[in-house]
């Protein structure tokens, strides 16, 4: 075990099992509530539903600052958010979700199946690249290959990397990991999230199937 998991894992046990749960509490609801904004709401309703949650995000970080899994979420949540809310203005977010991302694999880089590892690279990638913003896209294929190499099963991981290789036009590998992206184990506590994505997934493998028949 990595120095870095030794150090949360002595944090995690040094705190009272009241704050744990209340720790878990507050992780499952950041979890819950993106999948439900994400996936169930869109327009103006989304957009004021993610600033709700980016603010919730941020009680958490501040009340655990040493734990990677909340920095991880605060990450999702601005950067799904940036994405939603588009234009000049999202870059701000995207930014933030950089830092908060960072931080987690400063604190720990494996929590939560290396989604630190996922989150990051995918921002690489939709992000512009300079002078507009941070996108670089070998940055984004280095992280999204790591996260691979933690979670090679992934839902998550598999379905990012691909969506990486759709958008470098290489199609025949991104079929490979959306297959297994679509054959991942389900996530029980997280049944909204797992709909959601298989349903990219299908799409994407349509699309894809469409490219290599051209």
């Amino acid at each position: 075990m990595k120095v870095a998991t030794w150090a949360v894992l002595a944090l995690i046990l040094s705190i009272s099992p009241a704050l744990r749960a209340d720790l878990e509490s507050d992780l499952a609801h950041l979890q819950e509530r993106w999948a439900e904004v994400n996936y169930q709401l869109s327009g103006k309703t989304q957009i004021t539903a993610f600033e709700v949650l980016m603010d919730a995000a941020a009680q958490v970080t501040a009340q655990y600052p040493d734990t990677a899994p909340a920095w991880i979420w605060s990450g999702i949540i601005k950067s799904t958010y940036a994405g939603a809310r588009g234009g000049v203005g999202a870059l701000k977010f995207a930014k933030s979700s950089r830092a908060d991302l960072e931080r987690a694999l400063e604190l720990e880089p494996d929590a939560l199946q290396g989604a630190a590892y996922t989150s990051l690279g995918t921002l690489f990638y939709r992000v512009p690249g300079w002078p507009l913003g941070f996108g670089d896209d070998d940055k984004a294929e280095a992280l999204l290959l790591k996260a691979i190499a933690i979670d090679p099963h992934g839902l998550d991981s598999n379905y990012f990397y691909a969506d990486y290789l759709i958008k470098q036009k290489r199609y025949a590998q991104a079929q490979v990991y959306l297959l297994k992206a679509q054959a991942a184990a389900p996530r029980p506590s997280r049944p909204i999230a797992d709909e959601g994505r298989q349903q990219e997934i299908t799409q994407a493998l349509l699309a894809v199937a469409k490219k290599l028949e051209n």
